[in-house]
């Protein structure tokens, strides 16, 4: 199969050059890769895509390739496999606004309903490295809140929350665990979110982790910390929240500073 028109295939809207080297050569996989993103464009969001055979027939190459051009757009996330019932055409990531909103108003400002498995609730010491994140002693006692993040009932995260028990000792008294704990927080209990400081990287989940969020264990995902504090710049919040880098992305606004 030809690699495809260096000149033909340029657009604003994809990768620098569709990823093609300046000599032209490409792996026929990555090649394949390409064309298919044509045919997901064509075919739309929830559209089952062909099946191996003939998309080896209408590329004429070898289904070892075709395999690891699908395999990528899995990852990618602009493909999805569901086990007896083939590959379909996904539909756009959900955008996560890196700000001082909660995952549930994040959500919703886009028409998706947001949800919660819980998979833990429970009190505990802080111990040495949330400690420190916390202002406290190893022994400060706090809640650890742990659950399954649903967008409209799909699994796309798995969130940990740490608070200290003695800065919200009525916590459990007035939360549902199945609801926003920010609505929560700042409803019933007054608390004002002043500031945060948040770190996003990528790892890939625990065995835990993606029997959990039913998610493939190599598939990548974006792990965000964050630390939040209220008006007198004392912290109180830890968050570790996991997505799947399959369906989530992050958006943010930049200013000019002097």
């Amino acid at each position: 199969m030809p690699a495809p028109s260096r000149h033909s295939r340029l657009s604003a809207d994809g990768p620098v050059l569709d990823g093609i080297p300046e000599h032209g050569r490409v792996p026929r996989y990555y090649a394949v890769k390409v064309e298919l993103l044509a045919v997901i464009a064509e075919l739309g969001e929830g559209a089952v895509l062909p099946t191996e055979r003939e998309l080896c027939e209408r590329f004429e190459v070898s289904r070892a390739t075709v395999r690891q051009a699908v395999s990528e757009l899995v990852l990618e996330g602009k493909l999805s496999r569901r086990q007896g019932s083939g590959t379909y055409v996904a539909g756009p990531k959900l955008v996560q606004p890196l700000a001082l909103v909660s995952y549930t108003e994040g959500l919703r400002r886009q028409g998706i309903r947001p949800g919660r498995n819980v998979i833990t609730l429970e009190r505990r010491l802080a111990g040495s490295a949330l400690a420190a994140d916390l202002q406290v002693t190893a022994d400060a006692e706090v809640f650890h809140l742990e659950r399954v993040l649903l967008a409209d009932e799909e699994r796309v995260g798995l969130e940990s929350t740490y608070l200290l028990v003695e800065r919200f000792p009525d916590l459990l008294d007035v939360f549902d665990p199945e609801q926003s704990l920010y609505a929560c927080l700042s409803e019933r209990l007054g608390v004002v979110f002043d500031g945060a400081e948040e770190r996003v990287e990528t790892v890939l989940a625990t065995p835990r982790e993606a029997l959990l969020i039913g998610t493939n264990p190599a598939l990548p995902m974006l792990l965000m910390h964050r630390v939040s504090w209220g008006p007198d710049g004392v912290p109180f919040e830890r968050v570790r929240s996991l997505y799947r880098g399959d369906r989530l992305s992050f958006t943010t606004r930049l200013g000019r500073t002097d």
